[in-house]
């Protein structure tokens, strides 16, 4: 049998170290946790910490080092108490003992409580060693439950204690043994009358790598430990969220932005490669939306980034702000309507541009009718109606020649394109519907989906009021401003759109600055288009667990990887608990942007009985991939 043995510590007011056994478990509402960590900190030295873990059934025990005091500054001269051997033991064990000098002699055994379970009759002997053997039973000749028992040898009114365990056989169980202490004659009323000097503690409960169910981390203020004893915790699961892998949604088509020639310089090789190539540091954007000019002499200005972007996988959309002025009611490229009369030679006019990119490797997913029909604006535009929408659906869309979408309301007003849906020619023309979302908040369709058409936000951008410079000084800045766009995404995601497409790709307020560095909002934006990527389905989960957290969560195709989407609007650390519906994954990858990270790899997060908790960090957005 091995014991571990302090050693004994003599200080001017006289103490020595006393070992404590405490035991209990850690549950929650809905049964026991294992693999917990369980911590005492000891509130006057907080570098002592005594830590372990709960077993299969929540269960822990753990050895934590106190002291014991006595009343007076010296040991006994005359007698001396010995450990008992063996100890723990499940029959018998000798209490030995050394009188240095003739001397009547008590010996009395109590239990945790304080109650006397066997005295040994007290009768004069001689000096030298002496001994009792204990079977286990006490005065009545009943065995003794099994537990920890204290020992005193009693000699012409002065004390010795030691402590020692019944009941329980075998070497796995490493007892402490504690020199003795010297406590008065007038007996043992309790535990606490021995005189044992606990401590008050700080209990800390808390994950594990393996702990399940996880639990929020929980601390215990103030607990005070006098004696052996049992200590039962109950901590709270985090709120969960539940992913139904069987339940798919909406099919995602990408993210992206808008790159807007003539406006703004064109894409530089390697600009192009950081939005839509997919490697460290890159956005793996798969959507990029292009304008198709007034003029066709400009047509070509669009086909370097696009046949490049193209070439990586990309999905190409154009958009007209304005006809040519001389199809239009006031001769204008701003505001005005198309004449009725040009309606034909408008849709050639958008067959000519989707030609041109086609013939230059660089083939269009879809032509938009027109940009933002109802807005108001001092730039190039043209104002559309319902009934217009209606009649170019119905008779002109087809002579595009290529998939048209409509009608990019700035507000994504559905009145626009109800009555082109609810009419049979017109609505077979709709290759998806396509909207932004400016001053509002994203909204289903249901009329859409009913059609089943896709709904695209095709342009957005928040706030511009941080510095373009704001990079390059501290990102933190920029954050405030960035990382409402996470929600944003998130919101419509929610609302049944298959794709988000945020305004200038490159712009110091976009995912990518004028320098070339992605920005927080690209980074934001990339926590969605690295991972989810075309041809994806979101699929069902439970998107608010709870206050300031947001979550989507998408199926691969191809691959059947899961993506979870996690957003902590919060300043303050939150605890997530995810469960998976329908699937088995080993483990989720994690990646997270914050002020300070960028799209981060984490440690890899176990998932057992189909479950994992994880902390999300204060205003951060977290995306997890499954293994």
């Amino acid at each position: 049998m091995k014991y571990i043995i302090f050693l004994l510590a003599v200080l001017v007011s006289y103490s020595n170290a006393q070992t404590f056994s405490i035991k209990g478990n850690v549950t929650t509402s809905s049964g026991a946790v294992r693999y917990a960590s369980v911590t005492y900190v000891d509130n006057s030295d907080t570098s002592k910490r005594y830590s372990t873990l709960t077993d299969t059934l929540g269960n822990y025990q753990i050895e934590i080092v106190t002291s014991v005091k006595s009343g007076n500054n010296n040991l006994p001269s005359k007698f001396e108490l010995e450990q008992n051997y063996p100890n723990p033991f499940s029959n018998t064990t000798e209490i030995p003992y050394n009188l240095k000098s003739q001397s009547v002699a008590q010996v009395t055994i109590y239990d945790i409580l304080g109650r006397v379970v066997r005295r040994f009759s007290a009768e004069p002997q001689t000096a030298g060693l002496h001994g009792i053997i204990w079977n286990g039973r006490n005065n009545f000749g009943a065995i003794a439950a099994p537990g920890v028992y204290f020992y005193r040898l009693q000699v012409n009114g002065e004390s010795l204690v030691k402590k020692m365990v019944f009941g329980i056989g075998g070497n796995t169980l490493l007892i402490s043994t504690s020199n003795a202490a010297l406590i008065n004659s007038t007996g043992i009323q309790k535990t606490a009358e021995i005189n044992l000097q606990g401590g008050n503690y700080t209990v800390l409960i808390d994950n594990s790598a393996d702990t399940y169910p996880g639990i929020i981390p929980q601390q215990f203020a103030s607990v005070e430990i006098q004696s052996d004893t049992t200590l039962n915790y109950t901590v709270s699961l985090p709120n969960q969220d539940i992913v139904y892998l069987d339940s798919t949604q909406q099919i995602i088509r990408g993210f992206g932005a808008a790159n807007i020639v003539q406006w703004r310089p064109d894409m530089t090789a390697g600009e192009i490669q950081t939005a839509f190539g997919n490697g460290p540091g890159q956005l793996g954007f798969s959507i990029l939306r292009l304008r198709i000019p007034p003029d066709s002499t400009s047509f070509k200005l669009n086909v370097n980034t696009g046949k490049a972007a193209y070439s990586l996988g990309v999905e190409l959309i154009a958009t007209p702000w304005t006809p040519p002025a001389w199809m239009k009611s006031n001769n204008s490229t701003i505001g005005g309507a198309l004449d009725t009369s040009a309606y034909a030679a408008y849709a050639a006019h958008l067959k000519a541009f989707a030609d041109t990119m086609m013939n230059n490797g660089a083939p269009l997913y879809a032509v938009s009718v027109q940009n933002e029909p109802d807005a108001h604006v001092n730039y190039e535009s043209c104002f559309w109606n319902a009934t217009q929408f209606l009649n170019f659906m119905r008779y002109n869309a087809s002579s595009v020649g290529y998939p048209v979408f409509m009608p990019e309301s700035e507000s994504f007003i559905q009145q626009l394109s109800d009555s082109t849906l609810n009419d049979t020619a017109a609505e077979s023309h709709v290759a998806f519907i396509g909207g932004h979302i400016y001053g509002v908040s994203p909204s289903s369709y249901p009329l859409a989906e009913s059609k089943g058409k896709e709904l695209w936000m095709t342009e957005h951008l928040t706030t511009t009021t941080d510095s373009a410079n704001s990079w390059s000084t501290n990102p933190v800045y920029e954050w405030p401003a960035a990382f409402p766009v996470a929600k944003e995404i998130n919101d419509c995601m929610n609302a049944g759109m298959s794709a988000y497409v945020w305004w200038y790709i490159v712009r110091f307020y976009g995912p990518i600055d004028e320098n070339g560095k992605v920005t927080k909002r690209g980074y934001i934006m990339s926590q969605f288009s690295k991972f989810i990527r075309p041809g994806s389905y979101k699929i069902k989960c439970d998107s608010a667990p709870q206050r300031n957290v947001y979550i989507t969560s998408y199926i691969d195709s191809s691959s059947s990887k899961v993506v979870l989407v996690a957003i902590n609007m919060s300043s303050s650390t939150v605890y997530q608990a995810f469960s998976i519906e329908n699937g088995a994954m080993l483990s989720f990858t994690p990646y997270t942007t914050t002020a300070e990270k960028n799209c981060l790899q984490g440690n890899n997060v176990m998932v057992s009985n189909s479950s994992f908790t994880y902390t999300l960090e204060p205003s951060s957005i977290t995306t997890f991939v499954s293994n």
